[in-house]
C-alpha cells in the first residue's frame, strides 16, 4: 500500500514537489495537495501518513515525527505571511485571521501579545475576507494570495520579519511530519529528493509562470524562503511550540526538539 502524503499547494512548496517528481518518488506515494489547514487535519485524523503541515499541529498529535531535514522556513522577511491594513497596526481595532493556516494564526497571536503588545479583536475569516480590510480593520493573509498586496495597502507587517525582531531567530511555518515511525531508507531517499528539488530551483523558475508582474521568483525561493531545517530553526520551532498552551513536552521529545 502506498504511503499517503499531504502537502501544501503554495508556490513555496514547488521546489519540494519538483524534486519528488523528478526523483521518481511520486510513483511510490499517494500525494495530495491541500491548503495548510487541510494538510494538518488529514495528518491529525490519520487520513494521511505524513505531510508538509503547519507546525502548530505538532502538539496535538499523539506520535509526531519530523522526518526531514527540510521545511518551509524563513530567516527574516518571508513575503507571503503578512498583516495588511490601511492604518498602523497600533491603531487596529479588528484583525481578520486567515483560515488557511493555524501556524500563522498562532504566530500573529504571539506577536500581538509579546512583541507589539496589542489586543485588537480577532475575527475568524471566511472566503472573501481580503476585501474587508478598511479603516481600523486589518487582515492576516498568507500564501500565494498575499503576493502583490503590498502595493494595495499602505501598511504591511511581515510576520517572518516581526518574529526575527522579537526573538532573534528564524521561523518554521511548515515541516514534514509523520504520525508513525517510517523506514530510514525511505527517509533518506525522501531527503535526497527534497534536496534535488532545491538544487534545481534555477531550472524550475523557467517552468513556473510569475504569480505577479514584477515578482522576483529567484529572490523568493532563495532569500525569502529558507528550506533547511537547521539548528537555529529547530530552536525557534521549540520556542514557538512552547508558546502554545496545548504544547506537551512529549511532543517536543518525539520530534527531537
Amino acid at each position: 500500500m502506498k504511503l499517503k502524503v499531504t502537502a501544501v499547494s503554495y508556490l513555496n512548496t514547488k521546489p519540494f514537489l519538483y524534486g519528488i517528481f523528478k526523483s521518481g518518488l511520486a510513483e511510490e506515494i499517494d500525494l495530495q495537495l491541500d491548503i495548510p489547514s487541510e494538510c494538518a487535519r488529514k495528518l491529525s485524523t490519520g487520513e494521511a501518513d505524513m505531510g508538509l503541515v503547519p507546525v502548530a499541529v505538532i502538539p496535538e498529535m499523539q506520535t509526531p515525527h519530523i522526518i526531514s531535514d527540510y521545511c518551509i522556513g524563513t530567516e527574516g522577511t518571508v513575503k507571503t505571511v503578512c498583516v495588511f491594513s490601511e492604518r498602523p497596526i497600533e491603531e487596529l481595532t479588528h484583525l481578520y485571521l486567515d483560515y488557511h493556516s493555524r501556524t500563522s494564526v498562532e504566530l500573529v497571536k504571539v506577536l500581538l501579545k509579546k512583541h507589539w503588545r496589542l489586543s485588537p479583536a480577532l475575527l475568524p475569516a471566511r472566503p472573501g475576507f481580503e476585501d474587508k480590510i478598511s479603516g481600523t480593520t486589518g487582515a492576516l493573509i498568507i500564501g500565494d494570495r498575499a503576493i502583490g498586496l503590498e502595493g494595495r495597502y499602505p501598511f504591511v507587517y511581515d510576520l517572518g520579519e516581526a518574529w526575527m525582531e522579537y526573538s532573534g531567530l528564524p521561523f518554521v511555518f511548515a515541516a514534514w511530519v509523520s504520525n508513525r515511525q517510517l523506514p530510514e531508507e525511505f527517509i533518506a531517499r525522501f531527503n535526497q529528493a527534497l534536496q534535488s528539488g532545491i538544487d534545481l530551483i534555477p531550472q524550475l523558475m523557467f517552468l513556473l509562470p510569475s504569480p505577479q508582474p514584477g515578482f522576483d521568483l529567484s529572490k523568493y525561493f532563495t532569500e525569502n524562503i529558507s528550506y533547511r531545517l537547521d539548528a537555529g530553526k529547530r530552536k525557534a520551532l521549540k520556542m514557538f511550540l512552547q508558546s502554545l498552551t496545548q504544547a506537551r513536552q512529549p511532543a517536543f521529545e518525539a520530534v527531537g526538539l
